[in-house]
């Protein structure tokens, strides 16, 4: 009898490591050749796709120019790529770029470009429904979800919803999307079937950049980066609050993975260059993890087996795989730049390399990264990564700074010197914080003498430095860059 037990409760325990993945609750899928990672990198206007068998980068797929060619006129090509959807069948992509208006469909096994479809004002992210025949497209800068049809490659109807949809995701039963909003604090829950707004419920606060629901199809997590949080709420009617977590500052995406651990909830957290774990199952999910992974961590998303975790690095030029049994780092692979959404994609190339139609990185691949630190014993946490993005003949950076007051307004300032009484102040932008103390800031120009260690400077051009002063008192600096070049993984 005990040997009976014993064989029970071994296949049970091994059917149960045979866990459900997001987004389509497919049983497990081993990480393959046949898989791709993709990265949607916002100013190389490129999606990078990596080979996750190998964790290396296979190229770019290269939607438009960089700043300041992109801003002609006469430009065709497509701006701000940023978001990322994938079909059921994993053979066609989705990617949205916010300042062209459009969405890019793109078949996976050839990273052939199929077409592309234009909706309305700032699309932000888009995604298949379950049975894989519309794509809903959130148009953030109006108030509707544009429903397209991916055959006929057009807009079939609009989805009236609240202010500023920021992303859709929908269970793996396919019955209901959830909306939230990047403007207004409302979560809508549509019927698929009907196209309607059934429910309206309360956001933490108004801006949700992303948002995610269980392969179990219990719950849904939404992320708040204006305050710092994660809200989860029940994935069936009525749809109820279950928690709100306090995650840090510039909470920004959230996915899910299941292994022979538990299931688990993994959330990047821009501010602190960390992610974070939570197991889910419980009334409160329970933090078990914090991973230092690097500079603004941004899209995030797990292996087809819940094995690994992959997340973009925005000011790190890079993205990270994790192993999710040892929630450690095990690859750091280089992709574009400023990247904000990431997708992995099982059996996204059947057959082939794959790599026919990707570019190198080009430009994309020179990149600085910076770092700046208090300089105000009253803002003793206040810290900083920079990156400066190389656009040619100009650069691109961006700050995202933590740790300072919340909705106040800071000077961003080129300084001749790293340190008091730094000199002579040249105005680069103006960072305004959350009401977390968070904040992210870019300014474009010739900005290659803030390089550390590999700088152009001369006598006719002299290096200079960031610093962070009181809008209204330059005097006052309450962050200066630090002498290092490498930010470090966490505060």
């Amino acid at each position: 009898m005990k040997l009976l037990y014993s064989v029970i409760f071994f296949l049970a325990g091994a059917f149960c490591t045979v866990a459900q993945q997001a987004p389509w609750a497919k049983p497990d899928i081993p990480v393959s050749a046949r898989d791709r990672v993709y990265a949607a990198d916002q100013t190389s206007n490129t999606v990078s796709v990596i080979d996750p068998s190998s964790n290396s980068l296979l190229g770019v797929i290269r939607l438009g120019d960089p700043v300041p060619g992109a801003l002609s006129p006469l430009y065709k090509g497509e701006l701000l790529v940023h978001g990322l959807g994938y079909s059921p069948d994993s053979k066609t992509l989705a990617v949205v770029s916010v300042a062209s208006n459009s969405v890019t469909l793109i078949e996976t096994a050839t990273d052939k470009i199929r077409g592309k479809v234009y909706v309305g004002r700032s699309p932000h992210e888009a995604f298949f429904t379950a049975n894989g025949r519309e794509l809903w497209v959130t148009v953030r800068g109006e108030n509707y979800i544009s429903v397209i049809d991916p055959v006929a490659m057009k807009e079939v109807r609009r989805i009236e919803v609240a202010s500023g949809p920021g992303m859709t995701m929908f269970g793996p039963d396919g019955r209901y999307g959830f909306i939230c909003s990047s403007f207004t604090p409302e979560l809508d829950v549509i019927e698929v079937a009907s196209h309607t707004v059934v429910s309206r419920l309360p956001q933490g606060s108004p801006f949700c950049p992303n948002i995610a629901v269980s392969p179990e199809n219990d719950e849904v997590w939404i992320t708040l980066k204006d305050s710092g949080k994660v809200q989860v709420y029940s994935a069936q009617p009525p749809f109820a609050q279950k928690a709100l977590l306090e995650t840090g500052p510039i909470t920004n995406h959230v996915n899910f993975a299941n292994n022979a651990n538990g299931k688990f909830a993994y959330i990047t957290i821009g501010g602190a260059n960390q992610v974070k774990v939570y197991r889910r199952g419980a009334a409160t999910p329970e933090l078990v993890a914090t991973i230092p992974v690097g500079e603004l961590p941004h899209g995030i998303w797990a292996s087809g087996d819940g094995s690994r975790v992959y997340v973009a690095l925005e000011n790190g030029g890079e993205a990270v795989a994790i192993d999710t049994l040892t929630n450690k780092i095990i690859s750091n692979i280089p992709i574009g730049q400023t990247t904000q959404a990431l997708v992995y994609v099982p059996n996204a190339v059947p057959d082939g390399a794959g790599a026919e139609n990707l570019t190198p990185r080009g430009e994309a691949a020179n990149l600085a990264r910076l770092r700046l630190e208090s300089a105000d014993a009253a803002l003793p946490n206040s810290y900083a990564s920079a990156a400066v993005n190389s656009l040619g003949l100009l650069d691109l950076v961006e700050i995202a700074a933590s740790g300072l007051s919340p909705k106040t307004q800071y000077q961003v300032y080129l300084a001749e010197s790293d340190h008091a009484p730094f000199g002579k102040l040249e105005p680069l932008a103006v960072l305004k914080t959350n009401p977390d103390g968070a904040g992210i800031v870019q300014a474009i120009g010739p900005l290659k003498t803030l390089r550390n260690g590999s700088s152009s400077a001369s006598a006719e051009q002299p290096r200079r430095f960031l610093v962070i002063t009181d809008f209204k008192d330059s005097s006052h600096v309450v962050m200066r860059q630090a002498s290092s070049a490498s930010a470090p993984d966490s505060k």
